[in-house]
């Protein structure tokens, strides 16, 4: 959730001058690809985003936590990596045995 009082607020036009340009092809993040990490996400990951006024906003710290969670699913090293219905259903049960053999 993002934090009005301790983050730093910007309009979500504002994400492609926040992120590098891409290394290979030297482009810059187009505006719609921060609108569709907010309405649909990356890999799983949504960019989280407040509505003030009408307007929606998003903050840089909500940008690098976005970056970090969707690197992690990339590297298949969080949670969101398991994608599939079944690799969800196989993540499920390997945490409820790990919960009955530690007795909680």
């Amino acid at each position: 959730m993002i934090d009005i009082h301790a983050e730093t607020i910007g309009p979500v036009s504002k994400i492609p001058s926040h992120v590098p340009r891409n290394s290979r092809t030297g482009k810059k993040v187009n505006q719609a690809t921060g609108w569709r990490w907010i309405q649909r996400g990356c890999r799983g990951v949504k960019l989280e985003s407040i509505l003030v006024g009408g307007h929606r906003y998003t903050s840089l710290e909500a940008l690098q936590r976005f970056a970090e969670r969707a690197t992690a699913a990339a590297d298949g090293t969080s949670p969101l990596a398991a994608s599939t219905p079944s690799a969800r259903r196989k993540a499920h049960e390997k945490a409820c045995r790990e919960l009955d053999e530690a007795r909680i």
